[in-house]
């Protein structure tokens, strides 16, 4: 990693000629068909990557790098503090798996264009199931594994799967989930029933099979992997579906994401390299979660595509069995890059502050730590760089664009780094700030984020089954952009600064005030691990902000004397403006189980709103905790 950086070259060459810069890029990978046109903007809402080409994505993350002769290399490395399970799976091995998973799904009738719907938990089956999808050309679409029933049935009437790839249980710290009795309730709701479930026996906890649908997946795969059976990859065009992954559904019907396979594997393969710095045989570790996009993008495909080892990880940064668990796996596996989010940072922070949990670890081959998912404070992340004295990078991205809009290309030479800032533009972004009307705003202004169509390669080219949703969504509001929801700024330098969801933004006496400003100040108090700021409806002001912090485990000052000095440090860093009184100290926030705070569910109780408990929520007791809170304190 160096620290001269060609990134504005490297950008400046993607301006200059953007179809070039991808076609160059996509002949890293395997084709079975080349592309018509790089880029055809006749086709679709804005216009579609690698028309008329085929390829398979199975192919290029496994087949590819067994023919290139490195069959033996570590491909998949599973670990489970939660159940004691260590397993290291060759990119050879990994073929065997996800061939005779594929034969079973043939078996069932599965073929190409037909959708596979996956609720599994971090186990290495769930990847095979999504490269097995992927071999036939058949559409995936992984559900979090443990989601209830009614969310469950929502998904399967979307997207109607032919078969469904489940598991007996899953494991947290503390329980075991039983998932087969929340499909089989889910499957009752939905109307569109799937032909089959194969269902993974789990030794912490089995389930009964149903006789006539249910398969058992060791059986089934044994059967093949016995007999030998052999599943050619499946050509698909490059603009094909591969998966459709959709948003949490917090609020209405949730959004079926679609991914397409050609310019994904482009997209993805550049971003290995150019932003994490990761070569072939490197050990990557997302610890994250396949039911979310960051699994999708950089445990399974990117690293494999990439030719990379990836880790599936089990278990919490925190408590499995304490907070030196990222640092044991970073020793045992000579992890090259960890990307994980602020809140698993947070947590570990909240845990041992001084380090004590490092210290019997060797971390030397770690090189940088990447951050996503919620906006990465400061504070946090100079910690960070101070325990573990590497870079500490912050990116942007959504599950809508599957990779970084905004990030520091470690592998184009670091940038500097700002403070707050997930850097600048990555190539295939054009990013603007405007105002609501859509007129630019001037540097270190505050407004709308958005990018100038078309998006890049890698990018959603629409909803599943909902065009028009999608044009609505996110076209309609700045035509000829596509609106992120998020707000910010760009400084004179092209850096980025996200400063809150628009839905977070607050109306202070006709003041549109950023959160995540608030939200910046308050977590700076020595004594605040994390916090939230949410807006009350104000019948004077229209609204006023309030502050939620959780404190450190050592704080020594009482919870009202802090809470006071952070009212202070808003009032001298933000000023009188932001009208903020009231900060309320909580043992903890509402969560989704990927870590983003819930902000609008708690807006939603101090406003005495009705609201729904959010399918992906981590603990829905926690959201009684802050309701007895803000009753103490008059709110609500």
């Amino acid at each position: 990693m160096s620290d001269v950086s060609n990134y504005e070259q490297v950008y400046k060459t993607w301006q200059d000629d953007p179809e070039g810069f991808w076609a160059t890029e996509a002949k890293e990978l395997s084709w079975s068909k080349s592309w018509d046109k790089v880029f055809d903007e006749s086709q679709d809402a804005y216009g579609r990557w690698f028309a008329g080409a085929e390829c398979n994505t199975c192919y290029n993350a496994v087949d590819r790098h067994v023919e290139d002769g490195r069959g033996e290399q570590a491909a998949i490395i599973y670990d489970s503090p939660v159940t004691g399970t260590k397993q290291t799976y060759s990119y050879v091995e990994v073929k065997s798996e996800v061939e005779a998973l594929a034969a079973a799904l043939q078996d069932q009738g599965v073929t190409k264009g037909d959708r596979v719907l996956i609720y599994m938990p971090m186990v290495p089956e769930a990847a095979f199931a999504m490269l097995a999808s992927a071999r036939l050309g058949a559409v995936h679409s992984v559900v979090f594994g443990g989601f209830a029933a009614n969310e469950l049935a929502i998904r399967i009437d979307d997207c109607a799967p032919k078969v469904i790839i489940s598991a007996s249980c899953g494991i947290e710290p503390n329980r075991v989930i039983a998932y087969k009795p929340l499909l089989d309730e889910a499957i009752e709701l939905s109307k569109n029933k799937p032909d089959a479930c194969i269902i993974l026996q789990r030794e912490q906890q089995t389930c009964d099979l149903i006789d006539c649908r249910d398969i058992d997946y060791k059986d089934i795969t044994n059967v093949h992997k016995t007999a030998g059976s052999v599943v050619p990859c499946v050509a698909v065009a490059a603009t094909d579906p591969l998966y459709v992954l959709y948003t949490s559904g917090t609020t209405g019907t949730p959004k079926g994401v679609v991914r397409d396979n050609g310019g994904h594997m482009v997209a993805l393969n550049w971003s290995m390299g150019a932003i994490y710095d990761i070569k072939p045989n490197e050990v990557f570790w997302a610890a994250s979660d396949v039911g979310w996009v960051v699994g999708h993008s950089y445990i399974v495909y990117g690293p494999l595509i990439k030719g990379a080892t990836t880790i599936m990880f089990e278990g919490k940064p925190v408590g499995t069995p304490d907070a030196g668990t990222f640092w044991r796996i970073v020793e045992e596996y000579k992890v090259s890059a960890l990307f994980t989010a602020p809140t698993a940072l947070r947590a570990i922070k909240k845990e041992d502050h001084q380090g004590a949990f490092l210290k019997p670890y060797d971390v030397s081959s770690l090189r940088t730590l990447f951050l996503a998912g919620e906006r990465a404070d400061p504070d946090t992340i100079q910690w960070a760089e101070d325990l573990l004295n590497i870079p500490v990078i912050d990116h942007w991205w959504q599950t809508e664009t599957g990779w970084a809009i905004a990030g520091n290309p470690v592998g184009l030479g670091k940038l500097p780094v700002k403070l707050g800032s997930p850097t600048v533009a990555m190539p295939g972004y054009d990013i603007q700030i405007v105002d609501d009307a859509g007129n630019p705003v001037p540097a270190g202004g505050f407004g709308n984020i958005i990018v100038k169509l078309p998006l890049p390669p890698g990018c959603f080219p629409t909803l599943w089954n909902a065009d028009e949703r999608f044009r609505s969504a996110y076209l309609e509001a700045f035509p000829g952009y596509y609106q992120t929801s998020d707000a910010g700024l760009k400084d004179e330098d092209g850096y980025l600064f996200i400063m809150a969801r628009t839905d977070d933004i607050i109306n202070v006496a006709g003041h549109r005030l950023s959160t995540g400003g608030m939200e910046e100040v308050l977590v700076s108090h020595p004594d605040v691990i994390e916090c939230a700021v949410i807006g009350i409806a104000d019948k004077l002001k229209g609204q006023l902000p309030c502050g939620f912090v959780v404190l450190k485990s050592d704080h020594e000052k009482s919870p009202e004397e802090i809470e006071k000095e952070c009212v202070q440090l808003v009032r001298e860093k933000i000023g009188a403006v932001a009208a903020f009184k009231l900060c309320v100290t909580v043992a903890r926030l509402p969560k989704t189980r990927s870590g983003k705070i819930l902000r609008g569910t708690m807006r939603s109780i101090a406003d005495k709103e009705e609201y729904k408990i959010p399918a992906t929520i981590d603990d829905p007791v926690i959201l009684e905790e802050i309701t007895a809170v803000m009753k103490s304190k008059g709110i609500g």
